[in-house]
């Protein structure tokens, strides 16, 4: 897993009130003893304090409640079918481009055009979607990446 999925994980397990052990860290994120260290301080830059119980029987113990969605501790189970429309979908959000949309209804099948202003990306259940302004429907509406015919970056910029 990636230091990001380790350290959510690392938090989720102490999260529980459990006090572990550097060893039984270690094998759980399958990293070395000095990585679980490493992401303790890590932890720790971003404000979560993590109390360390010290002698033979000492190891790690989270005392604040800390609430990590589930979702993102297990990214195996996000499915993202096409990533080169994720990673296009993330470049209009950062650029503020509008996009023109061919989007697969989820009812009738039917392939419909939108031009959406995309906000931010999403996890709607275990698939990744998109917040976005539709023009069509005049409101923000939430799209599925993976109903997506095609996307196409507008030249026209939105605020």
């Amino acid at each position: 897993m990636s230091k990001i999925s380790n350290v959510l994980t690392m938090i989720e397990y102490l999260s529980s009130g459990k006090k572990y052990s550097i060893a039984e860290l270690s094998k759980k994120l399958e990293v070395s003893p000095r990585m679980v260290r490493v992401y303790k301080d890590e932890i720790e830059k971003a404000g979560i304090y993590i109390d360390t119980v010290k002698g033979p029987y000492g190891g790690y113990v989270l005392n604040q409640n800390i609430n990590v969605p589930k979702r993102f501790i297990t990214p195996n189970e996000i499915d993202v079918k096409n990533k080169d429309f994720f990673n296009l979908m993330n470049r209009a959000i950062k650029e503020k481009r509008k996009c023109l949309i061919k989007y697969y209804s989820k009812d009738t099948k039917n392939i419909s055009k939108r031009i959406i202003h995309p906000y931010d990306l999403i996890l709607l259940g275990s698939e990744w979607g998109v917040a976005a302004y539709c023009e069509f429907k005049e409101e923000i509406r939430h799209f599925y990446i993976n109903r997506m015919k095609t996307i196409e970056l507008l030249e026209s910029f939105y605020n």
